[in-house]
C-alpha cells in the first residue's frame, strides 16, 4: 500500500537549516547553508548517499542502511519549488531521485526530463494535486515528500502524511528554519498525534520514525487523582 512519507534532519531545537537566506549572495556562504550541512553531515558521510550522488567513499553503517532503505521505498517524490530550483544545477543531468518528482509551485514550467528516470513535473494547483499525481506515478511504492520544511508542514496540515521520520542531530542551532512552526492550522485545543514505531541510535544522529495518527482534541485529564 502506498504511503506518503517525509523525513528531515533536525537539530535538537528543531531546526533543519540556519536562518533563511533570501536575495542575492552565495547560498553556500550563508548561515542557512551552514545550519543545513551541520544537521545533514551524517547523511553526506554515508556510503549509500555518496553512491547515489555519484561520489566515491563513505561509511557503510546504520546511517547508510537507512538512506538506502529510503531510496528503495520511494516510487515518486513531492518537493517545493525552492528546493527544486536550488538543486537543479548541483544535481546535474542525472539527479539522485531516479523517479518522477512533482514540484509544488505557483509558477508554471514545462516538465523536465533527466537521465536515470528522474523527471520534474511542476504542479500549480496545490499540494493535494501534487500528492495525488505522485501516488498515481509511484507504482505501488511510497510517495516521499522531499521538502523543504514548509512543504512538509503543508502536507501534514492537509492530513496527507502517513509517516514522518526525524533524524535528530545532537546539536543546538539556537535559531534557524524550524520544522514545526505555528502554521499547522491547529485549533487552540487541538494537536496532531504521532506514534513512534522505530528508533535507531547512532553516535552522530538518532533516527525516529513515527506513524502520523492525525488531529485530536486536547483533553484535560484528572492530574493523577484517579477520578477520570
Amino acid at each position: 500500500m502506498t504511503k506518503v512519507t517525509a523525513q528531515l534532519s533536525v537539530s535538537m531545537d528543531g531546526c533543519y537549516a540556519g536562518p533563511r537566506h533570501d536575495g542575492d549572495g552565495d547560498w553556500l556562504k550563508s548561515a542557512e547553508s551552514h545550519g543545513f550541512f551541520r544537521v545533514t553531515r551524517w547523511a553526506t558521510e554515508a556510503m549509500a548517499w555518496r553512491e547515489r550522488q555519484g561520489f566515491a567513499g563513505g561509511r557503510q553503517d546504520a546511517n547508510s542502511e537507512i538512506i538506502a532503505e529510503s531510496f528503495a521505498s520511494a516510487g515518486a517524490y513531492v518537493m517545493g519549488r525552492r528546493m527544486a530550483d536550488g538543486g537543479e544545477v548541483p544535481w546535474g543531468d542525472e539527479p539522485p531521485f531516479r523517479a518522477p518528482v512533482f514540484v509544488v509551485t505557483h509558477r508554471p514550467r514545462q516538465k523536465l526530463l533527466r537521465q536515470g528516470g528522474t523527471s520534474f513535473t511542476y504542479v500549480t494547483d496545490g499540494v493535494e494535486s501534487a500528492v495525488a499525481q505522485a501516488r498515481a506515478a509511484a507504482g505501488g511504492k511510497n510517495v516521499a515528500v522531499a521538502g523543504g520544511g514548509s512543504l512538509v508542514r503543508q502536507v501534514l496540515r492537509a492530513g496527507l502524511l502517513n509517516e514522518l521520520e526525524l533524524h535528530v542531530v545532537p546539536a543546538l542551532l539556537g535559531t534557524g528554519m524550524r520544522l514545526f512552526d505555528a502554521d499547522l492550522g491547529l485549533g487552540e485545543f487541538e494537536a496532531i498525534e504521532l506514534t513512534p514505531t522505530r528508533v535507531v541510535s547512532a553516535p552522530d544522529v538518532t533516527h525516529i520514525r513515527y506513524t502520523v495518527n492525525g488531529r485530536a482534541p486536547l483533553l484535560l485529564d484528572d492530574r493523577g487523582r484517579g477520578t477520570s
